[in-house]
Order: C-alpha cells, then sequence, then structure tokens
C-alpha cells in the first residue's frame, strides 16, 4: 500500500556541515534513533509523530537543507518505490525506515486500543512517560461519556508536555475531542492543528468574484424578499465594480473608473463586506448552509479570514456565517476537518470582546457533549464562554436599546486621559462589564447580552420591498432566546432605555399587571444629567416622570443618558446597586 507520511521532527543541534554532501552517520544507527508515537489514519493518509532522542555519533547534514525545513511544523514525504534501481541516498533510506516502522506503530497501537483501562499496559511496547498520553486518548473515545468529559478535562490541564505529544493528540483525536479542547479554558493551542494548506491561487484570482459566484450559487427561494434585494444588490455591485476596476464597464463618455471609486476609498473591501453581510443572512437558512459547504465555502471564507487579519468587520461577519452553520450538527465534521477549531480556539482567547464572543458562540454551537442549546445569530453567551463544573442556577439577560448593541453598550463608562491610564495600571477597565465584573461576582450565573437591529429594516439602509416591524422583531427575538433555553431557570432582565410610544405604553400596562401578579422585583435607575447631541444640543432623554414605571424602586442617579448603562468603576454605585439586586432577587428566589 502507497503511504503518504507526514512527520513532525524534533532534535537536538548536531553541529555544521563542512561537506553538506557527506554524511558520518550509518544508517544503521539513524534507525536506532528513531522513536515513532501516535498513528492516525485519515483519508489514506498515515499520520505519525517521531522524535529523535540522541545522537552517537557525529553527523554532517546539509544546512541549506536545515536552514529550508526548520521553520516549518510539518515535513511531507511522498510516496515513493522501493525499486533497488531508484536513488538509494539518505532520503530513500529515511522513507524506508519510516515505513518499515510504521507496522511496529500500528501493532502497539491496537494492542492499546484492545486493553481495557485499568490494566498497566504490560504488552504494550510503550515508555512510562507515554501511557498517560495514549490512556487519555483512550479515554475520549469511550463509549461512557463521564469518561470523555474527564479525558479531555485531564488533557487540557496539561502544561507540561513536550511539543510532539501535543501534536499526537492533535492528530490522533476526534471531532469531539477536538471541540472539547477549544472550549476549554486554558487549553494550549499546540493541541489543534493549523489549517490545511489552501490550494494555490491564480494569478488573475479575485475574492470578490470568488464571494460572488459563493452569493450567485444559493437558491433564492425560503428567503424573505430584503435579502432577495440585497442579495441581488450585492451581486449587481460585485460584477459591476470588478468590471470598472478591470476597466471593462461600459458607460457614456469615459471608462468605468468613477463608478468603482464611488464605492469607497477600498472598493473591493466595501463589496467583499456587503457580499458577506448577504451571506450571513442566507446562512440563516439551513438548506443555504448545505449550499455553502457544498460549493467550497469554508474554504473560501477562511481564505478571506486569513486575508483580512487589519480588518476585524469582515473577520467577524465570517464567523456569524460559520457560527450558524455550526447550528446544524451534520455540518460539523466539515467545519471541523476544513481547519476552523484552530482558528476559532484562537479567537476565543483575543482581548477584544466581540471577536471571542463571536468565536465562543460558534464554539458553543459545535459543543454537542456539554451544550445543548443553540445559539441563533445575536444571542451571544458572556459567561460562561467555555466549559464549566459550576452549576448555573439563573440566566441574565442584557437587552441594549435604540442604537445600542450588544457589546458597546454595556461598555465601561469612558473616562478622561488620566483615569484611563490609571485603569489601564490597575488592570480595571473593561469592554463589558457583564463578561468580567458581574461573572467574577456572581458565577453561578450564564450571562447573556442579545443583539438584534433597532432599524426598521434588518439592513443599515432601508429595505424599499419590506419593512419590519417590532411586533415582528419581538417575535424573532423570543424564538431565539427559546432555542437558547431561557425560560428553563430563572431569568433577570437588564434593558437600556427601551423607549416612550402609545404602542409601547398599552405593552407597559400589561407589564404592570402581569408583574404585580407575579410579585416581580424591579430596579430602575434613572439620569439627572442631560446628554449631548452633536456640539450644539443638549438633552434630558428620559425625564424622572417618564422613568418612573410604576413598580419598584426608582432611583435617580447624577449621571447622562449614555452612561447610565455604564458604570464608571466597579465600586460605584450603580454597579453595586445592581450587583445588590441580582443577588438579593436570586436568593429570594431559589429560596422559595
Amino acid at each position: 500500500m502507497s503511504l503518504a507520511t507526514c512527520c513532525v521532527i524534533f532534535c537536538r543541534r548536531i553541529g555544521t556541515a563542512t561537506n553538506p554532501q557527506k554524511s558520518d552517520l550509518s544508517w544503521k544507527d539513524i534507525r536506532n534513533i528513531i522513536k515513532f508515537t501516535g498513528p492516525l489514519i485519515l483519508g489514506g493518509s498515515l499520520f505519525i509523530t517521531y522524535e529523535v532522542l540522541a545522537l552517537k555519533k557525529s553527523v554532517t547534514l546539509d544546512t541549506q537543507v536545515v536552514e529550508k525545513e526548520k521553520l516549518k511544523s510539518y515535513i511531507y514525504l511522498d510516496a515513493v518505490s522501493f525499486d533497488k534501481r531508484e536513488n538509494q541516498g539518505i532520503t530513500y533510506q529515511a522513507r524506508k525506515e519510516l515505513h518499515k516502522a510504521l507496522r511496529k506503530v500500528l501493532t502497539t497501537s491496537a494492542k492499546l486500543f484492545r486493553n481495557p483501562f485499568d490494566d498497566h499496559f504490560s504488552t504494550v511496547d510503550l515508555e512510562d512517560h507515554e501511557y498517560g498520553l495514549w490512556l487519555l486518548l483512550k479515554k475520549s473515545k469511550s463509549d461512557d461519556k463521564m469518561a470523555r468529559l474527564q479525558a479531555v478535562k485531564e488533557m487540557a490541564a496539561n502544561h507540561y508536555w513536550h511539543d510532539y505529544q501535543y501534536r499526537t493528540i492533535a492528530q490522533a483525536c476526534d471531532v469531539r475531542t477536538v471541540i472539547g479542547l477549544a472550549r476549554s479554558k486554558e487549553t494550549d493551542l499546540r493541541f489543534f492543528l493549523p489549517p490545511p494548506h489552501l490550494p494555490e491561487v491564480k494569478e488573475d484570482y479575485s475574492i470578490e468574484e470568488e464571494l460572488r459566484q459563493l452569493l450567485a450559487s444559493l437558491p433564492q427561494t425560503e428567503i424573505d424578499h430584503c435579502i432577495q434585494y440585497f442579495t441581488s444588490l450585492a451581486l449587481r455591485e460585485s460584477s459591476q465594480s470588478l468590471a470598472a476596476q478591470k476597466g471593462g464597464l461600459w458607460c457614456f463618455g469615459g471608462n468605468g473608473l468613477p463608478y468603482a471609486e464611488s464605492f469607497g476609498e477600498v472598493p473591493s473591501a466595501t463589496v467583499e463586506i456587503f457580499c458577506l453581510e448577504a451571506l450571513v443572512k442566507h446562512s440563516e437558512i439551513a438548506t443555504h448552509c448545505d449550499k455553502i459547504e457544498a460549493n467550497g465555502g469554508l474554504q473560501l471564507l477562511q481564505r478571506i479570514y486569513q486575508l483580512h487579519n487589519d480588518c476585524p468587520k469582515i473577520q467577524r461577519s465570517i464567523v456569524r456565517i460559520i457560527g450558524n452553520m455550526a447550528l446544524h450538527e451534520h455540518l460539523h465534521s466539515a467545519i471541523v476537518h476544513s481547519g476552523w477549531v484552530s482558528i476559532l480556539a484562537e479567537a476565543a482567547k483575543s482581548p477584544q470582546v466581540i471577536q471571542s464572543s463571536y468565536a465562543a458562540r460558534t464554539l458553543a454551537n459545535l459543543d454537542r457533549e456539554t451544550v445543548q442549546e443553540k445559539y441563533q445569530d445575536g444571542v451571544y453567551v458572556l459567561y460562561p464562554q467555555y466549559r464549566t463544573s459550576q452549576p448555573i442556577k439563573a440566566d441574565v439577560l442584557f437587552i441594549h436599546g435604540l442604537m445600542g448593541a450588544a457589546f458597546k453598550t454595556w461598555r465601561q463608562q469612558d473616562c478622561d486621559n488620566l483615569e484611563i491610564e490609571k485603569a489601564l495600571d490597575e488592570e480595571c477597565y473593561t469592554q463589558c462589564w457583564p463578561k468580567t465584573w458581574l461573572a467574577k461576582d456572581c458565577p453561578a450565573l450564564r450571562i447573556i447580552s442579545v443583539e438584534y437591529d433597532t432599524n426598521l429594516s434588518d439592513w443599515r439602509t432601508k429595505c424599499p420591498v419590506e419593512r419590519k416591524s417590532i411586533a415582528y422583531r419581538s417575535h424573532e427575538l423570543l424564538e431565539k432566546l427559546r432555542a437558547a433555553g431561557v425560560g428553563d431557570r430563572p431569568i433577570i432582565w437588564v434593558s437600556h432605555s427601551m423607549g416612550d410610544s402609545p404602542a409601547l405604553k398599552e405593552l407597559h400596562d400589561d407589564f404592570l399587571t402581569f408583574a404585580k401578579d407575579k410579585n416581580f422585583q424591579v430596579l430602575n435607575f434613572v439620569e439627572t444629567l442631560p446628554t449631548s447631541i452633536g456640539s450644539m444640543i443638549k438633552l434630558h432623554v428620559v425625564p424622572v416622570e417618564s422613568a418612573d414605571l410604576g413598580i419598584g424602586d426608582l432611583i435617580p442617579v447624577a449621571v447622562n443618558h449614555l452612561n447610565i448603562c455604564k458604570p464608571k468603576k466597579k465600586d460605584t454605585f450603580l454597579y453595586q446597586r445592581t450587583l445588590q439586586f441580582i443577588r438579593e432577587t436570586l436568593a429570594k428566589d431559589l429560596g422559595n
């Protein structure tokens, strides 16, 4: 059988070469210093890891080859013929020995995986320090779910393994295990294989054109009129922009360059964002997710993600698409094998709250071992974002108001320069106080922040063919929260600036009747300072009489409308009183 062998090589420095064409080391010596661990057969290829343990003789190597290969994590050896008439040099001999050692590796692994957990591997040819690694790998594939979870937990807790041991796990673990490791808080990123190499791009390659083709391949059925409208608009703008940049757009009195420039300073990036936003909406439909995967979307989106390290907005749109695709379990294997888990695991550790939360949502949707809920687009778990043994007793939902957002509404209040410098020195400034302060003070909570559009359409520009009402959006949001398991535990709602109108007044009256009947606990803060609207206007957005709900405590605070949901520091009254209310409400509810 012909095998393509992938190796991770670790070796000590062995000197320099005076004559790179010769070797002072016999092949018998080389054969004796190679140790193999960790086989995994994937798609007809064998992946093995080996370590160069010691050298008993000096060796002369081609330093040019070493310089070329030393930065690579993997060295790929193509399958070769063993015809003696062919090259009998050291490369041929190395391949031959790797293939011979393969049989021993497979035999050893087969013995290990046939043995029960509680034996001492007496029939397995392994050294003492390898037992734990292989035992964890075996447990991670157990039929016992608790054994699998414990194995992943123990793997993630290891921070003393050699590099090759992390790579062994990366190559040998299954889909469930790699997802579990990605959702373990302190996991070493060496547990994850890097994404596979993408095909070489053609000279005239255009990401914009590939996005257009992917978008055009998606069905135009089962989608609302707004998605149809913006899909067609994205396709039209994409093709026209591309033609303009190539000088092929026909127009009166000249070429199409002014049209291309009308897209902004970076026309291609603008069109890419527009196409990605259309793909986000398509990815909310299950059958369209299948089409995206079947048409190479996972690879294309990965290439775009890697090319736009300097554009978080594009990367976030892509992760939203992958997160929507991850809602469908039959696509999990394709997402994992296309290399997305390593990207998501790294993004989940980002200090940027939006990046990490988008990645955490996608990983949670992939994790069917410990997560029963499904998080649709716009529903983000701020805590816990990783697997935890902490029992969750209640949910806290943060709902932003008009022109707000799931993350920026709940950031710490902006300070002047001196205060910011001091805050950074003290490491107490936060981009999202529910994720940092509240999660630490109340670890038994699941903290969810909801993102929804406060305009009259799903898009930043008005949709000319359909306008969605607040009632429609409310129903849409309710369905998303139900899918996330909201309602299965006690709930605390935290909201900002929910507005004054006849329809809302009616909702408010209904709420009062409902709240009094259920004996709800309510805490209401109201601003006492005006808010600056531009440089000339100051406005008291919500006066005291409008803020009075007629139930619970009403507390005036000397802040403006924007900062009433943004505590300046953790020890300020706004946060401490909110924390007290949450703790007291939980104690009362759970005590009953």
